[in-house]
């Protein structure tokens, strides 16, 4: 009979939901530890900025079984995908397992002989250790922000400016009336320069460093699930581990492959303008697709038309007062200043010696389905394995991480068959898909379903391909299908 432990999930965003919630139904003792008042991670409303939504559509972000309401928009905001959230908590019964307001100062291994970890935690003032067997992190790729500072910038606050981390801008008024300048290519950054642009900013300006790859909601009129997120498209980029076979048929197909993605820049191109705003990126699209693609903002390219929203190339400087110069000289009028840098990576509370065995010292991660390091046992990732589908990418890994963690894979692999996996996937994200290694090579897309296959394998399900192989081959991955696959993995519980 597995033993039942005592687990640790850090974290109560997305993917705590979904490791407290597997680890809960296998029968072990859970506790979830979560910094701020409530749940819900980035999508947590104080952390939260104006307008925000998903990229991916909703029947794409959700669990497996809890669809988003019907009411929802195809592209849910922030408030609604945090109330979707609370209703999955509810539904398990999730706020019991967890402490709000508590934050997790360091984890060491334990000191009494005993396989697992020591947590030092702070809440209320008071600080305290607790002994765990096993430890879920569930902190993600979002949790930290990326603070940045240039020359310039005490005596430009000095002088009434503010300058803002992109998470820090939770209230539209912020730009009414000003001058607003935001740092960044991504998402956040896209949607903060329409937000601002709708809500009074006397200028907006978007400064960005390299053009990229952006996907419109509606490519040439399809919703873009339709047409990126299926398994005929995923196997036309260069995965791991390829067989001789495979490579001579992708060689053989290579010039309708090159055709395909010439095809849809071509469409990005003329629908976007991207030549007219000097937005066409170097990198061919089937080389930089990631889960840094960033989905197109409703509004932007409109704004750029319109003239209330300006891009340039470049980046900051240092600020004058009323305003930022940039690297290539200009002077941009800025009251306000948006730094839409993103997220430190890391896990700061992991003592040095462990993350030195989890990091490599270009920053790539050494983990074993996106998920365990052979050198930190008895603890696993949560929420690692980002993608375009992320909950449902965290409710797969979570329910492997428990089997993992029970020793109730139908394939439990040994020492040696993780770190060979882990050297491969590396030489792989160097030598042949530099894009893979976004975000410290944790990043399963665009390689969703082949991920998910290797997930099912492990966990030994019957049924890992939904029946039509068509809609198999030619549709997006589909979360109640998902739900029947884990269904049909071996059963069990801790006792």
């Amino acid at each position: 009979m597995t033993k039942r432990k005592t687990v640790a999930v850090i974290g109560g965003g997305v993917s705590g939901l979904a490791a407290a919630k597997a680890f809960d139904e296998r029968g072990h003792r859970v506790l979830g530890f979560e910094r701020s008042h409530d749940f819900g991670g980035v999508w947590e409303l104080s952390r939260s900025y104006p307008d925000v939504q998903t990229q991916s559509p909703k029947d794409l972000y959700r669990f497996t079984d809890l669809p988003m309401p019907e009411d929802y928009p195809e592209w849910p905001k922030g408030p609604q995908v945090h109330a979707y959230l609370h209703a999955y908590a509810r539904k398990h019964k999730l706020g019991r397992l967890f402490r709000l307001n508590t934050n997790v100062l360091s984890m060491d291994r334990r000191t009494d002989d005993k396989p697992g970890w020591t947590l030092t935690l702070e809440a209320a003032g008071r600080t305290w250790s607790e002994d765990f067997d096993f430890v879920a992190v569930c902190t993600g790729q979002f949790s930290d922000k990326n603070i940045i500072s240039h020359p310039g910038q005490e005596a430009f606050e000095a002088a009434g400016g503010q300058v803002l981390h992109s998470s820090d801008y939770t209230d539209s008024s912020l730009a009414q009336g000003k001058h607003v300048v935001v740092l960044g290519g991504s998402k956040s950054a896209t949607d903060l320069v329409v937000n601002a642009s709708r809500n009074g900013a006397k200028s907006v300006t978007l400064v960005y460093r390299e053009p990229v790859w952006r996907v419109p909601y509606f490519v040439g009129g399809i919703n873009f699930k339709r047409l990126l997120y299926m398994r005929a498209q995923e196997q036309q980029f260069n995965g791991w581990g390829r067989s001789g076979v495979a490579k001579a048929v992708s060689a053989a197909f290579k010039p309708l492959i090159w055709a395909n993605f010439r095809g849809l820049e071509t469409l990005l191109k003329l629908q976007l303008k991207l030549k007219k705003w000097d937005m066409v990126p170097d990198i061919p699209i089937e080389k930089d697709a990631s889960c840094s693609l960033p989905i197109v903002t409703p509004g932007l390219f409109e704004g750029f038309e319109a003239g209330s929203i300006r891009p340039v190339r470049g980046t900051f400087d240092h600020y004058e007062t009323g305003k930022v110069v940039l690297s290539t000289g200009e002077a941009i009028p800025c009251d306000l200043a948006v730094l839409a840098v993103g997220w430190k990576l890391g896990i700061p509370y992991l003592a040095k010696e462990y993350r030195d065995r989890l990091i490599e010292p270009d920053g790539q991660y050494r983990v074993y389905r996106l998920s365990v390091n052979p050198d930190l046992p008895d603890m696993g990732f949560v929420g690692f394995n980002s993608s375009f589908c992320t909950v449902l990418s965290a409710e797969m890994i979570a329910n492997w991480l428990v089997r993992y963690a029970d020793g109730q894979l139908a394939h439990q692999p040994t020492d040696a068959e993780m770190r060979a996996n882990i050297d491969q996937m590396l030489h792989w994200r160097r030598k042949e898909r530099p894009a893979a290694q976004v975000y410290g090579g944790l990043c399963s897309a665009p390689f969703h379903f082949r991920h998910f296959d290797e997930l099912l394998a492990d966990m030994g399900a019957t049924r890992r391909k939904r029946t039509n192989p068509l809609a198999e081959q030619f549709s997006y991955p589909n979360a109640d299908a998902y739900g029947t696959f884990l269904g049909s993995t071996p059963q069990y519980a801790a006792g």
